[in-house]
């Protein structure tokens, strides 16, 4: 149910109601077929990343795996001098479309595919105000759900990253695959990948402040590392209750906030920020002679040039920081502080490196599968939520951070049990 205030889940694949009437499943032996519709394809871009281990495969728990379905079309909004999808499309097969609705006919009048992978990242798309990028993700999901509507036949969507820039756009994306009913996925790499160590948010935990450090640019890396803690925080007790409000901090007003005694006189725990950095596989030395030692605020100050805060507390209470710390580490790390324990519950969310970024095959396995047997693997919700956050940070931001109250994120949902992070 859909209120002004309140959006409600129940189920863990974030979808509720029955499996679409009109969706139709293959004969025995038919391979299912999907459509790529992305921004640009490029060489180390989010498509080549996601798109190629749907053409080549990708290894999966010491094997490497063939996909179980095949790339039947492509739509790319921009190619620059750089595009590989020609290249990909001549060498297996699979034709480029000029529009999101002959992609996903196959050039036919009726919906031909049975997967959609929408990938709005990179390319040459301008900014708003706020810093935002403006990626046509919301554009690219309601041309498809136009064809499903038009055709009477649904497929799975996966949706890379964060749902829109705009939350009211955000929002509608995932009424729609409601009212539709079809499985609808979205989101970062980040919550299933593998950490290190291998733990997980105790299930129904009194959960009272979290925190996540990492490294990047504002709505960009923030958005994966807002998705690190959601994964973790709906898993406390009582399940997910929305945000209340969101602040945003950015250069001295960082310093001053970590210079407080705690969360309520503006600050963090920084007993959880200790507990990130321990977990850094790349801390900055904070002494040249020195490989690893840990840095003094000063010493922080000095590394990074442009601190950034989001500190945003839930609809039950919990409190939760994201640090954005270029410099001083390059790496996602998580730390919990929860009651009844003495110690900062803590791990690394472990990124394997570039070229070949494995992560974004375990997180493609994970749409492969809902392709596969038409379920979604974890809620769209925690997405909608993340990007409802990240869009009220920017505001923040803008804004001289400014605290944004947000009963627009009233959120409630729950999580299956089973996390999906990656342990082999």
């Amino acid at each position: 149910m859909t209120t002004r205030r309140r959006f409600l889940a129940t189920t863990g694949a974030g979808l509720l109601g029955a499996p679409l009437a009109w969706a139709t499943e293959p004969h025995p032996g038919t391979r299912k077929k999907i459509a790529i519709i992305t921004t640009v394809w490029r060489y180390q871009s989010h498509a080549q990343h996601m798109g190629d281990r749907f053409l080549v495969g990708y290894p999966l728990n010491g094997q490497w795996h063939e996909p179980a379905v095949d790339v039947a079309a492509m739509y790319v909004d921009q190619v620059p001098p750089d595009d590989l999808s020609r290249q990909r499309a001549e060498e297996f097969g699979c034709r480029i479309y000029s529009t999101i609705a002959e992609a996903l006919r196959c050039g036919g009048d009726r919906m031909a595919v049975d997967g959609v992978l929408i990938i709005g990242e990179h390319g040459d798309y301008p900014r708003n105000g706020l810093g935002q990028v403006l990626y046509p993700r919301y554009a690219f999901f309601q041309q498809v759900a136009d064809v499903f509507e038009q055709d009477d036949r649904a497929a799975a969507v996966f949706n890379d990253k964060h749902l829109s820039w705009k939350w009211e756009w955000a929002r509608a994306m995932v009424d729609r695959a409601r009212t539709l009913q079809f499985p609808f996925m979205a989101g970062s790499s980040l919550p299933v990948t593998w950490r290190m160590p291998a733990v997980d948010m105790p299930w129904e935990c009194p959960a009272q402040e979290v925190m996540c450090v990492a490294f990047g640019g504002i709505d960009s890396y923030d958005f994966h590392a807002l998705e690190v803690i959601q994964c973790m925080a709906e898993r406390r007790r009582g399940g997910e209750t929305g945000v209340a409000w969101v602040e945003a901090l950015r250069g001295d007003s960082v310093w001053k906030a970590m210079q407080t005694d705690g969360w309520e006189q503006g600050g963090w725990d920084r007993s959880l920020m200790a507990s990130c950095l321990a977990r850094s596989h790349t801390l900055a030395p904070a002494h040249k002679s020195f490989s690893h030692r840990r840095p003094t605020d000063a010493q922080v100050r000095q590394m990074v040039a442009d601190p950034v805060a989001f500190r945003f507390q839930y609809s039950d209470g919990l409190r939760a920081t994201m640090l954005l710390l270029n410099g001083l580490v390059g790496d996602f790390t998580f730390a919990a502080r929860i009651g009844g324990r003495a110690e900062p519950l803590s791990t690394l969310f472990f990124l394997p490196p570039t070229p070949n970024v494995h992560y974004s095959a375990i997180l493609m396995s994970k749409v492969e599968q809902m392709f596969v047997d038409g379920a979604a693997g974890y809620p769209v919700e925690r997405t909608l939520l993340t990007t409802g956050v990240l869009a009220a940070a920017m505001q923040s931001l803008a804004e001289g951070s400014r605290q944004v109250p947000t009963p627009h994120l009233e959120i409630v949902y729950k999580t299956d049990q089973q996390s999906t992070f990656c342990r082999t």
